[in-house]
C-alpha cells in the first residue's frame, strides 16, 4: 500500500518547497515517490515544455546516492524523459523526508541528446560560498561517473526505465 510523504526540498538561497507525494515502493536501495499532480510551473528546456502543471512525475530517490531521477510528463501523460537532479542523499524521518539540492542537473529527453542544466548556478552558488569545495568534487565525480554511464547506455538505472507513470500509478493504489 502506498504511503503518503512530505518531501521539502531545500535548494541554498531559496526558500524551501514542500511537496506531498505518494511513496509506492520502499526498498532499502531506491524509493519510488508518485507526485500526481505536479502542482510547480512549467518546466522548460530551452523552447520545450519537458513538464507541465498538473502532469505526474515519477521520482526514484537512492537513499545513499548524490542524485535522484524524476520521469516527467505533459497534462496529457505523455513521457518526456528523465530529469537527473544532483542532490545530497536525502534526511528520511518517517513520512517526512528533506532533500537538498545541489544545482547541477542532467535532461535527457525521449528522443534526442542529453543536456547538462544549471551549470552556472553551481559555479555562482561555490563562488557565493553556498556550497563548499569538498561537496563541488563530489559533484564533478558523480558527473564523470554519469558521463560514462551515459556513453555506455546505462544512464538512467534500470529502475527508472522499468517502472513508468502506469506501474506506479497502479502501485499507488495497491
Amino acid at each position: 500500500m502506498a504511503r503518503p510523504i512530505q518531501l521539502e526540498y531545500r535548494r541554498p538561497g531559496k526558500a524551501t518547497t514542500v511537496y506531498r507525494e505518494s511513496l509506492v515502493l520502499d526498498r532499502p536501495d531506491v524509493k519510488v515517490l508518485l507526485l500526481d499532480p505536479y502542482e510547480g510551473r512549467s518546466v522548460h528546456v530551452d523552447e520545450s515544455v519537458i513538464q507541465e502543471p498538473g502532469a505526474p512525475i515519477v521520482w526514484y530517490v537512492f537513499p545513499e546516492r548524490w542524485y535522484d531521477i524524476g520521469r516527467f510528463h505533459l497534462r496529457d501523460g505523455a513521457f518526456t524523459g528523465w530529469y537527473t537532479n544532483f542532490c545530497r542523499p536525502p534526511e528520511i524521518v518517517g513520512d517526512r523526508w528533506i532533500g537538498h539540492d545541489l544545482f547541477l542537473d542532467l535532461w535527457q529527453p525521449v528522443q534526442g541528446e542529453h543536456r547538462w542544466l544549471d551549470e552556472q548556478e553551481l559555479d555562482d552558488a561555490v563562488r557565493q560560498r553556498l556550497i563548499d569545495a569538498g561537496t563541488r568534487r563530489r559533484i564533478q565525480n558523480e558527473r564523470v561517473m554519469m558521463e560514462y554511464q551515459l556513453r555506455e547506455g546505462a544512464w538512467p538505472p534500470p529502475i527508472a526505465r522499468d517502472i513508468d507513470l502506469d506501474q506506479a500509478r497502479a502501485l499507488d493504489v495497491e
